[in-house]
Parts: structure tokens; C-alpha cells; sequence
């Protein structure tokens, strides 16, 4: 196996990328990034959000109504088999 390794591993070596020790953050900083971030993002328009909704919401009728016709013609399927 790839991952296996022979003889004695090196305790002192710190994984890079790794989390650093002791770099726990306050609350209030934690708030001021999510502020700082929420700033950053891209809010969609009124427009955009009605049209996204529409979207989203038509899907979901079309989505249901397959469902729906394939449910009911499996339900026929199987009574009709089975009886």
C-alpha cells in the first residue's frame, strides 16, 4: 500500500497547509469577516430574483408532474401484472 511506511515516523514535521496552533479567532472578529465577506458578495436585482424564482418554481412543477405520471403508470403496471 502506498501509505504504509517503513521504519520510524517523523514526529516533528508539521503537515503544510495544516491548521496552526493556537489561531482560534474572537467572536467579534468572526462577525467582522462575515460582515466583511457578505459585503463582498453580488445581490441579485429584484429582477433577478423574480426571474430565478420562476425558474426554480417551474422546475419543480415539471419535476413533480413526471414523477407523478410515472408513479401512476407504474402503479398500473403492477396492478395490471399482479392483478
Amino acid at each position: 500500500m502506498a501509505t504504509q511506511t517503513r521504519g520510524e515516523v517523523s514526529k516533528g514535521r508539521a503537515k503544510p497547509g495544516g491548521p496552526a496552533k493556537d489561531s482560534r479567532t474572537s467572536p467579534a472578529l468572526f462577525i467582522r469577516q462575515i460582515i466583511a465577506e457578505l459585503r463582498k458578495v453580488i445581490w441579485p436585482t429584484h429582477k433577478e430574483l423574480i426571474t430565478y424564482t420562476t425558474v426554480a418554481l417551474s422546475f419543480l412543477l415539471v419535476m413533480i408532474a413526471i414523477v407523478t405520471a410515472l408513479d401512476y403508470g407504474f402503479t398500473k403496471l403492477v396492478f395490471a401484472v399482479l392483478g
